[in-house]
């Protein structure tokens, strides 16, 4: 679980210059967007002190827990048009990515018992796809600064949940630290996000010389 955490620790801590770098344009008005800023560190902060997830730590099928798998899955997928963000992190962010991975498994070894919270995350994709991804694309064309100094927030954020992820475990492990951070997981995830840009760089080379 260590490893995993450094490794989304790789994608975050990489991923923020970039976009940054990528949204310099819009950078200039943090003073009129501070705001969001903040308020997407204290969303994610927040869920995690208050320890949010443990109401899907045994994955029990209850109405409070159903509606949190929904409403994680539903913005999990959102990050499909995000920049900088994945929805891995944002399930990390809400506590449920490992919560939900163990399900997966347990279903795949025909451990039936937490299929219905699964089937629940399910129609939360579902949802984000049809309804919530529309809403984020509007927000990024109207309101585009505020709409990044979010994200950013929100990145930043994540930094503290995915460092308390392991406590989000059904048998809960101290929160990663420097004695248990894998420094060749985080160097994994930081080459991984730089490997994709250089694609992405690379793939809109032709497209811009052919405007050119």
């Amino acid at each position: 679980v260590y490893q995993l955490s450094s490794l989304f620790l790789g994608f975050v801590l990489v991923s923020v210059p970039l976009v940054m770098r990528e949204q310099r344009a819009v950078l200039g008005a943090f003073r009129e967007n501070w705001l969001p800023f903040l308020g997407g560190l204290v969303l994610v902060v927040g869920l995690s002190a208050l320890r949010l997830s443990a109401l899907v730590n045994d994955l029990g099928f209850g109405i409070g827990t159903a509606l949190y798998a929904f409403a994680a899955g539903a913005l999990a997928i959102s990050a499909m048009v995000l920049p900088g963000i994945s929805g891995s992190t944002l399930l990390l962010i809400f506590g449920i990515y490992l919560p939900i991975i163990t399900a997966i498994k347990d279903i795949l070894h025909l451990q039936l018992h937490s299929l219905p919270i699964v089937i629940v995350f399910g129609i939360g994709v579902l949802t984000g796809i049809v309804a919530i991804i529309k809403i984020i694309r509007a927000a990024l064309e109207k309101h585009r600064a505020a709409t990044v100094f979010l994200i950013i927030g929100l990145m930043i954020g994540s930094l503290y949940a995915i460092t308390m992820g392991p406590t989000t475990l059904k048998n809960p492990q101290d929160a990663l630290s420097l004695h248990t951070f894998n420094i060749l997981f985080f160097l994994i995830g930081g080459a991984v996000i730089w490997g994709l840009q250089l694609l992405k760089f690379f793939s809109e080379k032709p497209e811009k010389a052919k405007q050119s």
